[in-house]
């Protein structure tokens, strides 16, 4: 799948504006590449690992039951997992 955008990169005149720009800045800070090299080694990258990751799956609902979840706004989803949680914590022994 392609996208029908036209990515345009800075001019030779732009970047160099642009650098000098981040060189003048007081708060900018380049980290040498010796120290990069070891932030790398490191591992620290994305998330953390969870203790209990989610599992996707696909399952169907009733169009009914989605709609009236994602009407409720941002982090539907999770409310969903919590009322399936609270639904099997009043039924277990």
């Amino acid at each position: 799948m392609s996208s029908k955008r036209k990515l345009i990169l800075p001019t030779d005149e732009e970047e160099a504006a642009i650098n000098r720009g981040i060189a003048a800045d007081p708060d900018t800070y380049e980290v040498p590449a010796e120290d990069f090299a070891k932030m790398k080694r490191l591992g620290v990258r994305g998330r953390p690992k969870l203790q209990n990751p989610k599992i996707s799956l696909t399952v169907r609902y009733d169009a009914d039951v989605v709609d009236a979840f994602k009407a409720t706004g941002d982090g539907w989803q999770t409310r969903m997992n919590d009322a399936l949680r609270e639904w099997l914590s009043q039924r277990r022994a």
